[in-house]
């Protein structure tokens, strides 16, 4: 819960759009993702969705390598139509 509104809080600082381009897996990167999930459920959302909190869950474990899996994952699923 803690890392979910630390991402929410950097999603307000956030200036740019997230796009479907491949982004480097930072915070601030995670943090636009999330705010593209709000809004009509889509498969991929939903998908998206299950991939960022599995990658909620690893940060919180300390394992940002799993994180950063989870967090590619979640990119793809977001750029599915």
């Amino acid at each position: 819960m803690k890392t979910l509104l630390l991402a929410a809080a950097f999603a307000a600082l956030a200036v740019s759009p997230a796009s479907a381009a491949k982004m480097s897996c930072t915070s601030a990167n995670m943090a636009k993702l999330v705010v593209g999930l709000g809004g009509e459920d889509t498969p991929g959302k939903i998908a998206a969705r299950k991939s960022m909190a599995s990658a909620n869950s690893d940060m919180s474990k300390g394992n940002m390598r799993g994180a950063c899996t989870h967090y590619m994952s979640a990119e793809k699923a977001m750029a599915m139509k």
